[in-house]
């Protein structure tokens, strides 16, 4: 339990709570290395025990702390210890901006854009390093005592990115994005819509919609509109409306392209209020493969396509402006060109069937019978009749197929129904229809229902033979729950995986749990260790293997107790257990040690070379011994040394001659010299 007082990684010292979240516990801490004050957010224990979302969250917050900007809530390190995950980051005294609402009740305009502003700063700078928030909300934007506003919970919210939603995530879920809310891909233009929606709350003191659960919140920001922000603040200019509308399209590609062209519009809203410079793409609604797009978006599409070589919709561009005001042409790529020809002939072969159809209809070739077919979560279900007199559609979102097909047939009314692929919505739930409630629904007309089918289906990938890390990453990046087991392998290294559970090429969906199977390395096999002592090398070597083991370093010395070519010692000592497997060394005798001789003798020369007490010299003796010659005495001396005797060590037994040099001259005499062999 974390107190007040204790130490993480000998270095933060935990002064106190300061909060807590879903997901994790803030702390205020004093880095004893660096002398400062910092914020330390510790994992809670329900997310810290699962390791796919602990390594997710280490590897974001990890990539955020390469950040520094004014506007985002700094990282400064990130770590564990004795099962706590942690992240270290800038402390910043203050308030969240959720709770700054709920005291204010809602923002003056003027304050309301400028935190705005600030909060698209600080995004700009994470999409310019490729890291997108995914839960951009008031209680991730704190607000310091100096008037600074910082966005924080950038690891944590990448690692829960990949959650369903639940009642635990009521307060994510009112600002989600619909693509992410559908469980598509989310982008720069996610976080942009997240920040529309903290807006319109800033402003009107509310957020855009609201339901008695998670899902219903998630399917009203798919497919409802939020109400105007003058009709429930007149005061609030034309321009901040529009800025609003803007960030919060449902189709992605409607809104602000990017952070840096939402500040743009936010700074020129607060200098001209009622001007009317915001635009908002038209919703395409046509059958022609020709997309058209405002200048700004083309030219943002050529830059992006320029730096990042991504492939976009489809686009015919015949003529457009240069920034100069130039007219250019630019180019048709024969590929597009031939994918639009294509794209006419399917539709003009489409136009034919449904003539075809409908002529077949009017002289009742074809029954109008009730069809009720799953096809893919592309596919569009059959023409399965059409209502038979106008009606008032009813509210079938949010409920299971069968049932909203009961109520339409109690009514007589056409259907048709597709299946989409969602992480959110159950499977089986219609999720959107082409007719809101309350509308008229024609005679003639045929209601569409988009139900889900759930999370997408796709093969487990293969990490057979990975590092731990490796596949957890790999799983988890296709957004797969992991989980662990240990098996002792012969084959596979520990640490290593085995195998998967389910295997490899198995079909999943996102959200689904694949099991490790994790090599611990080989099975543990204990043996007693035997005793070698007084066997001979090659049955010592033999009784090892009888038991399992192996001999290691074999050493030889002399002994007089142990009879040469017999054990001496061992390694280990005698029933010791040790790991099947493992090398024992011993020493084998050689032995007793051999008795080594020598030649020794004695001489005594009475002559002394000197004259006088002053004098010195080099005094050199040389033996001659069966033949050889061999100088075995050097030194200087004096008149005093003399008589001089000397142990003389000779080469055999035989009698040698001693002959003294002064100074490297011969002086006259010479020495016999007895030897006697002695041991050594």
């Amino acid at each position: 339990m974390v107190k007040p007082g204790m130490f993480i990684s000998e270095r933060y010292e935990i002064i106190d709570k300061v909060g807590t979240g879903g997901m994790a516990d803030v702390y205020k801490a004093k880095c004893h290395r660096l002398n400062r004050f910092v914020a330390i957010k510790i994992l809670k224990p329900e997310y810290s025990d699962d390791k796919s979302f602990v390594s997710k969250f280490r590897a974001e917050a990890q990539s955020v702390a390469g950040l520094s900007h004014p506007n985002i809530v700094n990282v400064y390190d990130v770590g564990e210890e004795a099962g706590l995950h942690y992240i270290v980051m800038e402390l910043v005294e203050g308030i969240t901006l959720k709770n700054f609402i709920e005291r204010k009740g809602k923002l003056e305009i003027k304050e309301a854009v400028g935190i705005g502003i600030q909060i698209a700063q600080g995004m700009e700078a994470a999409h310019d390093n490729h890291i997108i928030h995914r839960d951009i909300k008031p209680q991730n934007i704190i607000i310091s005592r100096e008037g600074k506003v910082k966005v924080t919970d950038f690891g944590i919210a990448k690692a829960a990115s990949s959650n369903t939603i639940s009642s635990n995530t009521m307060g994510s879920v009112h600002y989600i994005s619909p693509e992410q809310a559908r469980g598509g891909y989310s982008d720069e233009k996610s976080d942009i819509y997240s920040l529309g929606v903290t807006l319109y709350e800033m402003l009107s003191g509310r957020v855009p919609f609201v339901g008695d659960n998670s899902v219903s919140v998630a399917l009203l920001h798919i497919q409802e509109e939020a109400t105007p922000l003058r009709e429930l603040e007149p005061s609030i200019p034309i321009s901040v409306e529009n800025i609003v509308q803007k960030c919060m399209q449902k189709k992605p590609e409607r809104r602000y392209l990017s952070a840096h062209d939402l500040i743009i519009d936010l700074k020129r809203s607060i200098t001209n209020p009622n001007g009317d410079f915001v635009k908002i793409p038209a919703a395409i609604i046509s059958d022609s493969p020709t997309i058209n797009l405002s200048d700004e978006e083309v030219r943002h599409i050529k830059n992006e396509s320029k730096i990042n070589s991504r492939v976009g919709d489809t686009t015919k561009i015949i003529k457009g402006n240069t920034e100069d005001g130039e007219e250019e042409e630019s180019e048709v790529d024969p590929k597009l060109e031939k994918i639009m020809v294509t794209g006419s002939i399917v539709a003009a072969v489409i136009l034919c069937l449904i003539i075809i159809f409908l002529v077949g209809k009017t002289f009742g070739l074809f029954k109008l019978g009730g069809t009720e077919k799953k096809g893919d979560p592309s596919e569009v279900t059959e023409e399965v009749g059409e209502t038979t007199e106008a009606v008032t559609a009813p509210e079938v979102t949010g409920k299971k197929l069968e049932d909203a097909i009961d109520i339409l047939r109690d009514q007589n009314i056409g259907y048709k129904y597709e299946y989409q692929y969602s992480d959110v919505i159950e499977k089986d739930i219609v999720m959107e229809q082409s007719i809101l409630p309350g509308n008229e629904i024609k005679a003639g007309d045929v209601l569409i229902l988009t139900v889900s089918d759930g999370p997408k289906a796709f093969e487990v990938p293969d990490v057979y033979n990975r590092l731990d890390e490796e596949a957890i990453t790999i799983l988890e990046e296709a957004k797969l729950v992991v989980k662990h087991e240990f098996e002792f392998s012969d084959t596979v290294d520990q640490g290593r995986v085995i195998r998967t559970n389910p295997e490899r090429g198995t079909a999943v969906k996102e959200g689904d749990t694949v099991t490790i199977i994790l090599s611990s390395g080989k099975e543990k096999v204990m043996k007693l260790v035997p005793d070698l002592r007084n066997l001979s090398e090659e049955k010592a070597i033999q009784k090892l293997k009888d038991q399992g083991l192996t001999a290691g370093n074999i050493s030889y010395k002399n002994s007089d107790e142990v009879k040469e070519g017999f054990v001496i010692t061992q390694s280990y000592s005698v029933n010791k257990e040790v790991e099947e497997g493992t090398a024992v060394d011993f020493t084998v005798s050689k032995g007793p040690k051999a008795k080594e001789y020598v030649y020794k003798g004695s001489v005594t020369i009475t002559d002394n070379p000197f004259i006088s007490e002053d004098e010195e010299g080099v005094i050199t003796l040389e033996l001659t011994q069966d033949g050889e010659q061999t100088n075995v005495y050097e030194s200087v001396l004096t008149y005093d040394d003399f008589p001089l005797t000397k142990q003389i060590i000779g080469n055999s037994e035989s009698d040698g001659e001693i002959r003294m040099y002064l100074d490297g001259e011969r002086l006259p005499g010479q020495w016999t010299i007895n030897f006697t062999k002695v041991e050594k």
